[in-house]
């Protein structure tokens, strides 16, 4: 898609929440119903091919050794559909382990289940709050089996760590079908501001291609708050500069997926391996998990938020002002509003783009703020 028509979309997507307002999240429950069980796992069929930026040839949605795990689709075959992972350790010290994070609720019983292939293979779920020993196997001979576990979360447990991982010396292992089925967390809400009276705004700079200097200046010498939606691989190349830019108080990182494509043309499964994907390289690299996303382009749908959530993510954020590349577009007309979300880029262009935004935003009587102060 052009650029033009991008940002057709973009507007047309800003347009929409204009008008709706917030998404409502789904209905709870009623007390004493059981919530709808779903499969949490992200690419739990390892079919979703590399993402199109993803890090060094990963499998999407799980985090294992360098150079120790594979999608293989013939030797051994599937237990089911095209793809299973094969992951053969590194050496006799590796038990060449695979994990991902899961979004759980709290106080609530979940199952993670798993096909796997090999000797001691084990699956698990720490961070649970009441931590369970691990299924394992011996030996699947040689065939498929099925591993098991059941867990309750903590009181203040949002997250478990799911992992597979064989033993040492014991060579390869494949796992496939994976699990964890229980109560899937309520949808992330949609907004473009984060409504308050208060005479602030926001300032959000998405993608990270360009990094200027003098951007970098501007920040620091103005002392603004900014949310940086920084992709991986931008935040691969350079992960100090954007530690930097993000340095003023009230500053932080946030989810902006892996491959930057239209999230409304892939699947609630393939979406939601780009945002988790994404989180996890923001911990890798800043420390903290998102709680925020701004989707590529502005354009969400349902499985958009459901996928966002999944992540644990709060909030799905578009924006209500466009100060890119000289633009100053503010969707709502009239001057900026208390709680408008500026968007910018990191473009060779940001420095005057930040300097645009803040006179704009005085002009109307408003100050940059912290947007996790609003949005949590």
């Amino acid at each position: 898609m052009s650029t033009p028509t991008r940002r057709l979309a973009s507007c047309a997507a800003v347009a929409a929440l204009a008008v709706f307002g917030l998404a409502a999240p789904a209905a709870q429950a009623a007390p004493g119903v059981a919530l709808p069980t779903v499969n949490l796992a992200t690419n739990p069929g390892f079919e979703i091919p590399a993402l199109p930026l993803a890090d060094w040839g990963s499998v999407p949605g799980w985090s294992c050794g360098a150079g120790e795990a594979t999608v293989t689709t013939a030797s051994p075959a599937p237990h089911d559909g095209a793809s299973a992972l094969t992951v053969t350790p590194a050496n006799g010290d590796s038990t060449g382990e695979c994990a991902q994070t899961v979004s759980v609720l709290p106080g609530t019983t979940y199952t993670a289940s798993a096909w796997v292939r090999g000797s001691y293979v084990f699956l698990g779920a720490t961070g649970t709050g009441h931590d369970v020993a691990p299924s394992w196997t011996a030996s699947t001979g040689d065939g498929w089996q099925q591993l098991t576990t059941t867990f309750t979360t903590g009181a203040d447990t949002g997250s478990v760590r799911l992992y597979l991982h064989g033993w040492y010396g014991q060579g390869p292992f494949s796992a496939d079908d994976v699990r964890v089925d229980g109560p899937a967390p309520t949808p992330a809400r949609a907004t473009w501001n984060a409504p308050t009276t208060d005479k602030v705004v926001f300032f959000t700079v998405d993608d990270g291609w360009v990094r200027t200097p003098e951007a970098e200046r501007f920040i620091a010498d103005h002392k603004l708050p900014i949310t940086a939606f920084a992709l991986p691989m931008p935040s691969g190349f350079e992960p100090d500069y954007f530690k930097r830019v993000t340095a003023v108080p009230g500053s932080s990182v946030q989810d902006h997926t892996v491959s930057h494509r239209d999230l409304t043309t892939l699947s609630l499964a393939e979406q939601q391996a780009e945002i988790c994907d994404a989180r996890d390289a923001d911990i890798r690299y800043y420390g903290a998990a998102p709680t925020i996303f701004r989707p590529p382009y502005l354009t969400w749908n349902a499985d958009t938020l459901q996928a966002a959530a999944n992540c644990g993510i709060h909030t799905v954020l578009t924006a209500t002002a466009d100060f890119t590349s000289g633009a100053a577009n503010i969707w709502h007309g009239g001057p900026l509003q208390p709680g408008d979300v500026v968007l910018m880029h990191f473009t060779d262009t940001l420095a005057s783009d930040l300097q645009r935004a803040l006179t704009a935003a005085q002009e109307a009587g408003l100050t940059p703020a912290a947007l996790t102060d609003y949005l949590h």
